[in-house]
């Protein structure tokens, strides 16, 4: 039961490959090639067109012919019967360039990374993920963009903040295209109503989905079971997400110094509510990969879409909605824990330019309407079996409603600490003593492994000061 966390790590991976890479595919021809494997693209037509903008996305620097190396869990070229994504098909079609992947592991990426660096091998992008800044950075294993995109452009307007509040040192290594993943609530509106309680995506449009509907709904479904029945509230990727539904951080950072910020009052009281969750016996700590289907769990806690169209297909007759994690009732805005689509320039790579270009591709396909129905027309492609049974599908609305949360009205929280080595985030052997003190902070009282939320501030806030002062 005390291995959520490490299914958990393995899913923020996974989310990054089905969210951002949904119309890409895995590798179905692929050599060995030591600690890693190149693999081609095998599709050759894609089901739905890309519209041509090239006069109105003139590069100023010609990257034809040009090829990235792409060092990765994942491909961004599809494979069989997948289609590109639009930010590919722009990348080769318009600007001629090409990507050729070097597949690696999650759990060895950064060694491969270091390892290609120090040997002289080309490598030119990697995925953003948390431990990039500040370690990677740190570790001097990825360039900065700044000689490469301006952020002043309108292009990069609607995310120029947050590509701000990822500078480090005064320069900008991690310019996110999009917000990806952020922590959402799924659950069935058929369960809702069966038990007779409110629809909470009906309550968000109110302005009223925060934390005190959320615990009162919850309350309110497990103690309304049957005799002999076991019910609970919530399943999936929780604790973090509620503690940065507050909109703050364990781990801050002006420009310069970072902080040990756990004595926050409002940090405190999102642990206070985990601790009472956990005394409650609402949380849930089996895995599960998509929305229960048994009826017996009211909210399931995921990044991004990945697992919905899973939900959807496990409960046809769910009508499964989808909502932003609730936000605390002092915050001002909906906080997600999410992550940052972006990818980093590797150190060394004389393809700064090309890479510069990808990034902006995946941006263009953001921003333009003709791209983004593209998107919407690729998400909404159901997966059948053999025999033709629908087995994942997003409906309109739930692809609409998700759009809406990430690119208007949820505020993402990124925290420092979650990128600052092992120690701090980690898995170790998975255990309360070895893991990364941020694992700790954000499941250690769903786990039951701590009583208080006193006792385990106690038990790491000096590890903390002493791991950021190697930053600072």
């Amino acid at each position: 039961m005390k291995k959520i966390g490490k299914y958990i790590a393995s899913i923020m991976a996974l989310s990054m490959v089905f969210s951002l890479t949904a119309c890409s595919g895995g590798d179905s021809s692929s050599t060995n090639n030591g600690d890693v494997t190149t693999a081609e693209r095998t599709k050759e037509e894609d089901e739905v067109t890309v519209a041509d903008l090239s006069d109105k996305y003139a590069n100023d620097v010609d990257i034809s012919g040009q090829e990235i190396v792409w060092l990765a869990y994942y491909d961004i070229n599809p494979s069989n019967n997948d289609d590109r994504s639009v930010a590919l098909t722009l990348f080769e079609d318009t600007y001629g360039g090409k990507i050729k992947w070097v597949q690696t592991t999650s759990a060895t990426k950064f060694d491969d990374l270091a390892n290609m660096i120090i040997s002289g091998d080309q490598v030119d992008m990697f995925p953003y993920e948390w431990d990039c800044l500040p370690n990677g950075v740190y570790k001097n294993q990825y360039e900065a963009l700044d000689d490469y995109i301006n952020l002043d452009d309108e292009l990069w307007s609607g995310v120029k903040d947050m590509a701000e509040s990822l500078s480090y040192n005064g320069q900008h290594y991690v310019i996110p295209y999009a917000i990806s993943d952020p922590v959402c609530i799924q659950y069935s509106r058929t369960l809702m109503d069966e038990e007779g309680l409110d629809d909470p995506y009906e309550l968000y449009q109110k302005g009223e989905w925060d934390w005190d509907a959320f615990m009162s709904m919850m309350e309110e479904f497990v103690n309304n079971a049957d005799d002999g029945e076991e019910r609970f509230g919530i399943n999936g990727w929780f604790g973090q997400a509620l503690v940065q539904s507050t909109g703050k951080t364990i781990v801050t950072y002006d420009g310069t110094t970072f902080t040990n910020n756990i004595t926050d009052p409002q940090i405190e009281k999102a642990e206070l509510l985990l601790q009472q969750i956990s005394q409650e016996g609402l949380y849930d700590q089996s895995w599960k990969s998509y929305f229960p289907e048994d009826g017996l769990t009211l909210f399931y806690a995921m990044g991004g879409t990945w697992s919905l169209g899973e939900s959807n297909g496990k409960n046809p007759d769910g009508d499964i909605m989808i909502v932003p994690f609730p936000k605390d009732p002092d915050a001002d805005n909906y906080y997600a824990c999410a992550n940052f689509a972006a990818k980093m320039l590797v150190k060394n790579s004389q393809m700064g330019d090309a890479v510069a270009t990808y990034i902006k591709c995946e941006r263009i396909a953001q921003v333009e309407e003709q791209y983004k129905e593209t998107a919407k027309q690729k998400a909404l492609i159901q997966t059948q079996d053999s025999s033709g049974n629908v087995i994942k599908f997003i409906t309109e609305e739930q692809y609409d409603a998700f759009q809406t949360y990430v690119n208007n009205d949820i505020v993402p929280v990124f925290d420092y600490g979650f990128g600052m080595g092992s120690r701090m985030y980690g898995d170790g052997d998975y255990t309360y003593e070895t893991r990364g003190v941020m694992n700790n902070l954000m499941e250690a009282l769903l786990n039951g492994e701590v009583s208080t939320w006193a006792e385990l501030r106690e038990a790491w806030s000096s590890v903390v000061d002493t791991e950021i002062e190697n930053y600072n």
